[in-house]
């Protein structure tokens, strides 16, 4: 009785892990792809190496990224002896380390900028929303 309940509620933990982090991956893809509209809108070139990103890049390559997020942290929640901290932490160091290349981008300020706050952007949405859903 204890195993089924035991699995019952590590089953729907993950579940709500993953549904939060489904809904937020949602929300940065949509809301990386308005930020690069805007930023389009504004002025800001959309091209690295004199080739445009589509705005729907900002979205996929948001989606993804988060993917993995996601897919870190059900793995934190296994195996972590603090999933929370460990999930923040790490994910924290990978959106710093995911500016370096649009620092080192063949584009100019303004393209590098709208960049980086992208990351920025999707890391504020994804990070909070998939951490409160692992154990401190």
């Amino acid at each position: 009785m204890t195993t089924t309940a035991q699995t019952t509620r590590t089953t729907t933990a993950f579940g709500a892990l993953i549904g939060a982090g489904v809904l937020a991956t949602v929300a940065a893809s949509a809301t990386t792809m308005a930020v690069a509209t805007v930023g389009r809108a504004a002025g800001v070139s959309l091209d690295v190496s004199g080739a445009p990103i589509p705005v729907s890049g900002f979205g996929v390559l948001t989606a993804a990224f988060s993917a993995i997020g996601v897919l870190l942290a059900v793995l934190l929640a296994r195996f972590a002896r603090r999933p929370r901290r460990a999930f923040v932490r790490t994910t924290v160091v990978l959106t710093v380390l995911s500016l370096v290349p649009d620092v080192l981008a063949d584009a100019g300020t303004p393209t590098k900028a709208l960049l980086m706050l992208t990351h920025l952007v999707a890391a504020a949405i994804v990070i909070p929303a998939v951490a409160r859903r692992l154990a401190a």
